[in-house]
């Protein structure tokens, strides 16, 4: 059975213009109909409690519950999903915050509930692009934040988007240095996408924003795989960094092809090589979850070889790469078997490089590496 449940909470104060997830803002009258729907879901795809090792509670905004509504959320969750003491290494409790929610209150009710690891939607710390991205926080806001989740004895990753637009080299220099001044555990970067069904792609097509460049982004982003690692990250996956003993456990669970469990709006689960993923409205979620319906609105059953791609794919985007010997171990293909033309184009361009003991992207093809995917799928 699966050792890692995700929860999508989808309230948020205000759906940013560049968000494609499955959120909806202003809608705190939801909340006590979204605790119990979810408490339906667990109920209905769990016949008793599943021990997990990893739980993690994204969005949206989790920390737009209040302290009482989170507090709720996690007794709902381990109530159907306790989380497995025997583990050497103990569990993982990932909760997501939005800066301008944290507060003393806020950090102990985290704290209290069992988390152990705070996923803070920084983005930046410069007051322009902050206004740009619409988020409502300030720099000040992260730093309280950063301050009361160690207080509280919270690992603390921290999210940070680069390339907006007109944004130079060294505003985001700036960016990344005060980030790394805070000290968190785990650093993840993410490059800005315009994605279509946002508005920002709306404002991208009328003009109104521009796409940073292409050599910007790589100067970017090659700077900043620099600059952590010469402050103690480790780079491990594509957008992730992590001090030693700090990678996000959970996030490992979907590179590694691992299965897991998954409940909320919009929701995506894999158990038993079944992929479900429920409604995106929270509206039709909640309607059919009180009805006793589903809320599945997508049912994938991959057969051994979707599998095996799948989990070839995501081990790409480790820095590691993928071990060909544990590979053909765990899935039952050869990694040529699946994508030998593929390699061997990636290797002729300099994408990927092979030995007799692992694939793995080169410096080049970390750059461009999710355009890569398709051919493998």
């Amino acid at each position: 059975m699966p050792q890692a449940a995700y929860i999508h909470v989808p309230f948020c104060a205000h759906r940013c213009g560049y968000c494609n997830f499955a959120v909806v803002a202003g809608r705190g009258e939801l909340v006590p109909a979204y605790l119990d729907a979810i408490d339906r879901e667990l109920a209905s795809l769990v016949d008793e409690p599943q021990p997990v090792i990893t739980l993690y509670f994204g969005g949206g905004t989790p920390t737009q519950l209040g302290c009482e509504g989170l507090e709720r959320l996690g007794e709902i969750v381990l109530a159907h999903h306790p989380l497995l003491q025997s583990d050497t290494r103990g569990y993982e409790w990932t909760i997501e915050a939005n800066p301008a929610d944290m507060s003393t209150d806020m950090a102990r009710t985290i704290a209290n509930s069992g988390a152990n690891r705070l996923s803070l939607g920084g983005q930046s710390f410069r007051p322009e692009k902050l206004k740009l991205l619409e988020r409502d926080h300030t720099a000040s806001d992260i730093i309280r934040s950063m301050q009361l989740a160690h207080e509280h004895k919270l690992a603390v990753s921290l999210d940070l988007i680069f390339a907006t637009p007109d944004e130079t080299l060294d505003q985001w220099h700036r960016d990344l240095q005060q980030a790394i001044d805070l000290q968190p555990e785990h650093i993840s970067v993410y490059g800005l996408t315009f994605e279509k069904g946002t508005t920002y792609w709306g404002r991208l097509l009328r003009g109104e924003l521009v796409e940073s460049e292409d050599e910007l982004q790589r100067d970017m982003y090659l700077s900043t795989i620099e600059r952590l690692n010469q402050a103690g990250y480790e780079h491990y996956e594509v957008s992730n960094f992590a001090r030693p003993g700090h990678r996000s456990r959970h996030n490992e669970t979907y590179w590694r092809g691992d299965e897991y469990f998954a409940a909320g709006p919009g929701a995506a689960r894999y158990v038993a090589g079944v992929r479900e993923t429920n409604h995106r409205s929270t509206t039709t979620y909640l309607r059919r979850v009180q009805a006793g319906e589903s809320p599945v609105a997508e049912r994938e059953q991959l057969d051994h070889e979707a599998r095996a791609r799948e989990r070839l794919v995501f081990g790409l985007r480790r820095l590691e790469g993928v071990d060909r010997q544990e590979f053909q171990a765990a899935t039952g293909y050869a990694v040529e078997q699946l994508a030998a033309e593929a390699i061997d184009k990636f290797v002729d361009i300099g994408l990927l490089q092979v030995d007799d003991h692992r694939v793995k992207l080169t410096r080049e093809g970390l750059l461009v590496s999710d355009a890569m995917w398709p051919e493998m799928l």
